[in-house]
């Protein structure tokens, strides 16, 4: 039956008809279920089925030229709707169909109100999509602040305050109301009628979501979506978790703020009070546990160095020296939490493999060095020699070899059996967890721990010249004291933090991204755990910035998620973040209660506990250093021996400076450099074009023609050499070839310039204006320039185009062509019709 006739019509049966809808060939219809860009063109994109199955109808977008667009297809009008929407196959009930699997699915009967209204009404919404009505304003304004911010401020029920039905003012409490219900109705248009909404306002009107402002509140405050899903089964497994990872890390942490941090001990505890807890709330990955690390401890250790070498506080002042701390975990938070609000999640992708591995392996070697030195009871010889207790490594290692015979035999006895027995059980674990996974729960270290400090109160060990830990109090007095680190007392401190602060972030980061990474969120897991928790590199950002700052107000060490002690949370039954929350009350308590029972623990074993972690940062470069040797990554090695010997023989602080900058040039580079293309036609073909600088031997050069490949982006960062690039392949037919070298390719091979722009999927102003001088010296010697294959005219590029006069710079419209091939035929035309008026002036003339 035409879908054009006038008469009534009668739906077939539907249902064997959909059902034994089965094509036996495959689809060329690849876009068959397309938006339109306004609704006022709905009319007119849809097409009757004898126009949208003739098998000459073109369906290849990315070959569509813009300016020769195919025909303007069949109006489909209201009465036709019945026709097309039931099932617009020829062949007979229950035999294949030949138009493809990829067919379009039976449409709804009803008929649709209006003409304009098809689009709503024919779009398949299950299939996702941009919201074709988006408007410059909200593009714009969600790009930046994200469709949550976005939506709040600009769409229904915005916090501004609302207009009720007759276009009166509304009340606060109603607009508050209104912004919380987050509404929004079918029709596409917010509380005031404007048809400006984000994409995920409409997806989620379509889907029959109400409250919007619930759905970004639940997002952004995780807690609020996986505490939902808690089960009491879940428990068990958290609070064996929560146990282990505190007989682990509690005396971790005393080692980090003591022996790394070079402040109070108790400020160590306060990173495992409020960091884990913190997260629990805002973090998206429920198994990973934040606390603090060696190479965050030890950098903030050096700014504690730096603040007693310019005389900002003394060697003993332990109050001073908890008050820097807290301006260090502050600054670090605030770098990281406005990271996260901006949306700069991909910062963990700026440092590159090499520059991390040699930075901290040079980290872990530093942290043996300097635990040696209380290690075998030198301390104090340490500080009475000049340049040994702020100098480098090289220096301290010279130091030890020349008084190691000065050591203290009970120290050092005590200090290097600790280390052995906690690698002896490491080693027995890695070896036994894999059939015994039980193992996974014995506490080597808190064992180490309990048992030193009853041997050192039983023998005296302390009167015998070992150091122990002492009362562990803070420097106020308050267990948990709160010092505001942002005042103007503080700002000396703040400017000898900022470069070690926005390290620590950075470094913080990056390791909790591959610890999240690698646990991932509450997606497609088993049903033993939670469900649909994402994860999200800027949420991350937020909940570690957040929690640093708070943490910063105790004066406690920076604290980021760890991939190990992540994964002892994972391994000894931790399945949700209720196990960081009972970590957090566990700390609470010893803080309270049991801190009298550490007086007697070691100095030595904290430090042998920290040249374990120390040798774990060291432990995987070798493996690094032998795939990189391997595959002859000769640049790689350099940068991680450049960075590994300047922290050693000079300062961290060098070693920093090395390695960023190295590879923020390299980033840099990287996207800088023009990655344009000469193609050659493939012998024995009329439309495969290939590298020519790639594959030399497999293509052949076009005679008259210049054919280069733009297949990225072109952007202020990579059109500045786009020039010379150009200019290379004009005298060289190569961009590898040296400037110096004089011009090889005859000039008539570039009277025409065709550019296949297929990968320019953005374009700004200053790529555009670099684009419009090319042209402009193209044309002005008298070369032809082609596009082919440019995005469709409302593009963002097309418009750039036509805006910056290119365009009709070029010709017009009729020198942007599908393919290369076209855009070979169009020069040939030209030159062909140029070539016949020469003749007819020069008949003319004689």
């Amino acid at each position: 039956m035409s879908p054009t006739g006038s008469g009534p019509t009668t739906p077939p049966k539907q249902s064997n008809a959909h059902s034994q809808h089965n094509p036996s060939t495959p689809s060329r219809l690849k876009h068959s279920h397309g938006t339109e860009s306004s609704p006022e063109q709905a009319s007119s994109t849809f097409e009757t089925p004898a126009s949208r199955f003739s098998p000459h109808r073109r369906t290849n977008s990315s070959e569509d030229s813009v300016h020769n667009p195919p025909s303007t297809p069949t109006p489909l009008r209201p009465r036709d709707w019945r026709n097309y929407s039931t099932h617009n196959c020829s062949q007979p009930e229950g035999e294949p169909c030949e138009h493809g699997t990829f067919s379009p699915k039976i449409r709804p009967t009803s008929p649709p109100t209006s003409v304009n209204s098809t689009l709503d009404e024919a779009s398949d919404h299950s299939y996702g999509g941009r919201y074709p009505r988006s408007q410059s304003i909200v593009g714009g304004v969600n790009g930046v602040l994200g469709d949550a911010v976005g939506d709040s401020l600009f769409g229904d029920g915005n916090i501004f305050g609302n207009r009720g039905d007759d276009g009166k003012a509304v009340g606060r409490a109603e607009s508050w109301r209104r912004w919380w219900a987050g509404g929004g109705d079918r029709d596409g248009k917010d509380g005031a009628g404007n048809k400006n909404m984000s994409t995920t306002r409409w997806l989620a009107t379509n889907h029959g979501i109400k409250n919007k402002r619930r759905m970004y509140l639940v997002y952004y405050f995780p807690f609020l979506q996986w505490v939902t899903q808690y089960r009491w089964s879940f428990f068990k497994g958290d609070a064996v978790a929560a146990l282990t990872m505190a007989s682990f890390y509690i005396p971790m942490s005393l080692s980090y703020a003591s022996n790394l941090g070079h402040i109070p001990p108790i400020n160590g505890l306060y990173s495992f009070v409020f960091n884990p807890l913190i997260y629990a709330l805002l973090g998206s990955c429920p198994q990973m546990v934040v606390g603090p690390e060696a190479a965050g401890s030890l950098l903030l250790g050096t700014v504690v160095k730096s603040s007693i070498n310019v005389g900002h506080s003394g060697d003993e002042d332990d109050a001073m020296h908890a008050r820097i701390a807290g301006v260090v975990t502050g600054m670090a938070g605030a770098v990281i939490f406005i990271a996260g609000l901006t949306r700069l999640g991909f910062l963990d992708s700026v440092l590159s493999r090499p520059f991390l591995r040699g930075f901290i392996s040079a980290i872990g070697f530093v942290i043996l060095v300097d635990q040696l030195i209380p290690e075998m009871g030198l301390i104090h010889l340490a500080r009475h020699v000049g340049g040994v207790t702020h100098g480098s490594s090289l220096d301290k290692i010279i130091f030890l070899v020349q008084n190691v015979k000065n050591a203290h035999r009970l120290t050092t006895a005590v200090a290097f059996g600790s280390f052995a027995v906690i690698m002896v059980c490491r080693e027995l674990k890695h070896r036994l967890q894999p059939r015994i996974p039980s193992v996974a729960y014995v506490p080597d270290r808190f064992i180490v721990v309990v048992l030193s400090a009853i041997l050192t109160w039983h023998f005296g060990w302390d009167e015998k010249g070992l150091q122990i830990l002492g009362d562990v109090r803070s420097s106020t007095g308050s267990p948990f004291p709160f010092r505001f680190p942002f005042i103007p007392t503080h700002m000396q401190h703040v400017r000898e933090a900022m470069s070690t602060s926005f390290l620590i972030a950075l470094l913080g980061f990056f390791e909790s991204s591959v610890a999240a990474k690698s646990l991932g969120g509450g997606e497609g897991k088993k049903s033993d755990g939670l469900q649909g928790m994402s994860l999200s590199a800027n949420r991350e950002l937020v909940a570690l910035g957040v929690a640093n700052v708070i943490g910063g107000c105790f004066m406690a060490l920076p604290a980021f998620g760890g991939y190990g002690r992540s994964k002892v949370n994972a391994s000894t039954g931790g399945k949700t973040p209720m196990s960081s929350i009972l970590l957090s009350i566990i700390t609470v308590i010893c803080i309270l209660f049991l801190l009298p029972y550490f007086y007697y623990l070691p100095k030595a074993v904290l430090s042998s506990m920290i040249s374990v972690v120390a040798y774990s940062l060291i432990e995987e470069a070798p493996h690094d250093i032998a795939f990189f040797l391997s595959i002859r990554a000769y640049p790689e090695l350099f940068l991680m021996a450049l960075i590994f010997l300047s922290t050693i023989f000079y300062s961290l602080s060098l070693g920093i400076a090395l390695g960023i900058g190295l590879s923020l040039l390299s980033v840099v580079r990287h996207a800088t450099k023009p990655r344009i293309q000469i193609l050659g036609r493939v012998p024995g073909t009329e439309n495969e074009f290939e590298n020519a600088e790639m594959y030399p031997q497999r293509v052949e050069s076009v005679e008259g023609c210049l054919i280069v490949k733009i297949p990225e982006p072109l952007t202020f960062a990579n059109t500045g050499e786009l020039k010379g690039r150009l200019r290379r392949l004009e005298l060289y037919g190569t961009t590898t070839a040296h400037p110096a070298l004089p011009r090889v390719r005859a000039p008539e091979h570039n009277s025409n310039i065709i550019f296949d722009i297929h990968g320019v999927t953005g374009l700004d102003g200053s790529g555009t204006q670099v684009l419009k001088e090319i042209v402009d010296g193209y044309v002005s010697r008298g070369a032809r320039v082609f596009w082919c294959r440019v995005p469709r005219e409302n593009s963002q590029v097309w418009k750039m185009f036509e805006k910056s006069g290119i365009v009709e710079k070029c010709g017009g419209r009729r020198h942007f062509v599908r393919s290369v091939e076209e855009a070979l035929r169009m020069a040939e035309m030209e030159r062909l019709s140029e070539d016949f008026s020469r003749e007819g002036d020069r008949a003319e003339e004689t």
